[in-house]
């Protein structure tokens, strides 16, 4: 068992071992992560739990606005005890928390299970700071480019196991969340090598006191900030989205968690082909800020006509048309954002615009299903073709503005470079 730290030179040579090895467990983490999507709304609602869309949409919520407080927290302790026990130690309270969701018995454990796992899934920062300690600077953005890679697969098996596994009981997806989750910490701790020198972590103390203060700085610069702000609106509108779908398909098609689970693996799929195959080549030949404006645009549109689609209404071939608009309009937007804002920060200040946009990102997974929760709702506590549509077209309206401020700042940079 290698316990030491791992303080030999970083290598020009990108995939070296530690990033397999980080890779590997960010995707399990996210399967586990994935597999809770199609089944937690079916799972609350039925006769035990008894859960309003309201209640469903702030299971949802919670989880975000947890990792939302607790990713920079992590991301700290990392910094003063080292990125391999945070990273263990939270996989194990992510695997607490979906324990605690399986054996429910009172709707109060679920979200005490969502809380827990939210608190602890803040680590992405800290796997994000584990391949900025092993990467030379010349390979960190394909390091953190492997994240995407690690979310959009896990996007795409995370669901498909969660709604397969439903099958043998509701419960059993979040049960094999939380195996699946103390193996990948089990192995961690057996195989992953400590990244952080002593001296750094020593260092890191005196620095705790002014983390968020210097996180946000970067928001001083206009051009990042109508970034961020574009960023917040499209993971909003998107989560208003994700909290829905599983809802809206049951009330209007009746389909259950497995049915879900392939509808959201085909949406993770095509983001897949989108950003690994056409996305790089759309953005040499029309550039990211347009791509943004195109990417928000079908969004407006899909978000827009979903709601009428139903068993009389296109059926289940519109609804993959719908969806697939879905991930095509996510997969422009989304990517461009983050690499116009990645082309803005100066050389030393990558990780913590980055970061400052994640940030936002983990906030607006929360304030969207909360929004979601509300509008779903009718008198009743129930779901109905009224709150669907009010829902879905809050998102394409949010999307909207999204649209006229990616347009405002597309002419902007094509103006200047005009004049440059």
């Amino acid at each position: 068992m290698n316990k030491g730290n791992f303080n030999q030179p970083k290598e020009d040579k990108f995939f070296t071992k530690p990033i397999a090895i980080i890779f590997i467990t960010v995707f399990i983490d996210l399967i586990g992560f994935g597999i809770v999507i199609p089944a937690l709304p079916f799972y609350v609602e039925g006769e035990l739990f008894q859960a309003t869309p309201f209640e469903i949409g702030m299971l949802f919520a919670s989880y975000s606005a947890m990792q939302f407080v607790f990713a920079p927290i992590l991301g700290g302790l990392s910094d003063k005890y080292g990125r391999r026990p945070i990273l263990f130690f939270s996989l194990l309270g992510s695997a607490v928390g979906y324990l605690f969701i399986g054996f429910a018995t009172a709707l109060w454990m679920v979200f005490f299970g969502r809380i827990v796992a939210g608190i602890t899934g803040g680590n992405i920062s800290t796997a994000q700071a584990y391949i900025a300690d092993v990467t030379t600077r010349e390979n960190r953005a394909k390091g953190m480019g492997l994240f995407g890679a690690a979310f959009g697969l896990g996007f795409i098996f995370g669901p498909a196991i969660g709604g397969i596994l439903s099958r043998w009981g509701i419960h059993v997806p979040f049960l094999f969340a939380a195996i699946l989750t103390t193996v990948n910490a089990i192995a961690l701790y057996f195989i992953l090598p400590e990244s952080l020198k002593e001296e750094d972590r020593e260092s890191a103390k005196g620095n705790k006191q002014n983390r968020f203060a210097e996180l946000f700085e970067s928001l001083r610069d206009s051009r990042f900030s109508i970034l961020t702000g574009l960023y917040f609106l499209l993971i909003t509108a998107f989560s208003i989205m994700t909290a829905t779908f599983a809802l809206y398909t049951l009330f209007r098609f009746g389909y259950d968690a497995e049915a879900n689970g392939y509808l959201f693996a085909y949406i993770g799929i095509l983001a897949v082909i989108m950003q690994g195959f056409l996305f790089g080549r759309l953005a040499e030949r029309f550039g990211e800020s347009w791509l943004v404006v195109v990417g928000s645009l079908i969004l407006v549109g899909a978000f827009f006509i979903v709601p009428y689609v139903g068993p009389n209404y296109g059926g289940l071939p519109a609804l993959l048309v719908g969806i697939a608009f879905f991930s095509l309009g996510n997969s422009l937007s989304s990517p461009a954002l983050t690499s116009l804002a990645s082309k803005i920060a100066s050389e030393r200040e990558q990780g913590k615009a980055l970061g400052v946009m994640q940030s936002g990102a983990s906030l607006a997974r929360a304030i969207g299903p909360a929004i979601a929760g509300v509008l779903l709702n009718n008198a009743f506590g129930e779901i109905d073709d009224y709150t669907i549509f009010r829902t879905f077209w809050t998102a394409s309206a949010l999307m909207l503005v999204t649209f006229l401020v990616a347009l405002y700042f597309a002419k902007i940079v094509r103006r200047r470079l005009a004049l440059s």
